[in-house]
């Protein structure tokens, strides 16, 4: 098995966790914050999606999907264009919100089927490539591509467990 097929499998696994915690939540269930000062099931997967979206599309010089397919209209939070989430206070993550787990899982499917065809792109040789160098020592793509994936895994499994926390409070 390659490298290449191996992030493809790991980033296969945080599309089925996304899928999962939201499956079945009403608005009021995805928007719910399960104690006062926490995050969401929708704005962990939201956030989570914005950070693969947006580091993804850095390291391949690719557009970012928020923005090419309109995805930050179709949410209409109210946030900066290219705000993914990261140091938001408690305010502002009162203010992602959405309708429906659709929005949730179009978008991050949207962000899937890029990061995917990024992936298959990728030779050996692409994983040593320097994609930041704001760190000491410089971030590899390979590095990067790790830390998003598990980044990514740990908020999906945050927003399992606040949908169980949610679902339990309303049973």
């Amino acid at each position: 098995m390659h490298a290449k097929d191996i992030l493809i499998e790991g980033y296969g696994r945080i599309q089925e966790e996304v899928h999962a915690a939201v499956e079945g939540l009403d608005p009021d269930g995805l928007n719910a914050r399960p104690a006062d000062d926490t995050n969401s099931v929708c704005w962990l997967v939201w956030h989570l999606t914005r950070v693969q979206d947006d580091h993804i599309a850095d390291a391949f010089d690719l557009d970012q999907v928020w923005l090419t397919d309109e995805w930050e209209k179709r949410f209409g939070l109210g946030l900066p264009r290219h705000d993914t989430g990261y140091g938001h206070s408690s305010a502002k993550v009162a203010k992602v919100r959405v309708d429906s787990a659709d929005l949730l899982t179009g978008y991050y499917d949207a962000v899937h089927e890029q990061t995917l065809g990024a992936l298959r792109s990728l030779t050996a040789g692409d994983l040593e490539r320097i994609v930041d160098e704001n760190w000491d020592p410089p971030v590899t793509l390979g590095a990067r591509l790790v830390s998003v994936l598990s980044d990514d895994l740990q908020h999906v499994g945050q927003a399992a467990y606040a949908r169980g926390l949610v679902q339990s409070a309303a049973s």
